[in-house]
């Protein structure tokens, strides 16, 4: 797990995705035309099944509209993803710490697989969204190290 060429992305493969959560609210008399830009917070837990070879994403990706009071109330998007991904040589690439049998995963397995998945529900929510009153939302470009170690929180 020390040697970061062990990594290989033809031994990647997304085997199944998964929107458990799409949910949009929008209030009563809210103006759209009043947006003037969004608040993201974003979450990432990923997990692995190294018997099966098979990693784990959970994205959660909250959005609010701000239109700096000029609306009563704010619309609210909360969206919960789940990417399945097959990693052919998981056990080359992730390790147990014998004292508290805490498990190892090379940082470029995981940096791959964060930006895999945000990558995509960046997509996925461009389609989801339009006709919605977030329709001119697009999840923004970050540092995906900081996604992976703490959460985001944006503003666009």
């Amino acid at each position: 797990m020390q040697d970061n060429n062990l990594f290989q992305p033809d031994k990647l493969s997304m085997v199944d995705h998964k929107l458990l959560r799409g949910q949009i609210d929008t209030p009563e008399q809210f103006d759209q035309e009043k947006i003037a830009g969004f608040f993201t917070d974003n979450s990432l837990q990923l997990g692995f099944n190294l018997q099966d070879k098979l990693a784990k994403a959970e994205i959660s990706i909250q959005i609010r509209s701000n239109s700096e009071n000029k609306n009563e109330k704010e619309a609210t998007g909360n969206f919960e993803l789940v990417y399945i991904y097959s990693v052919e040589n998981l056990d080359e690439l992730s390790r147990k710490e014998s004292s508290n049998d805490k498990l190892l995963i090379d940082p470029v397995l995981a940096n791959t697989l964060a930006s895999i998945s945000y990558s995509t529900s960046r997509g996925i929510l461009l389609s989801r969204l339009q006709g919605t009153v977030f329709e001119n939302f697009i999840l923004p470009v970050i540092d995906i190290s900081v996604l992976l170690n703490t959460g985001n929180k944006e503003k666009e």
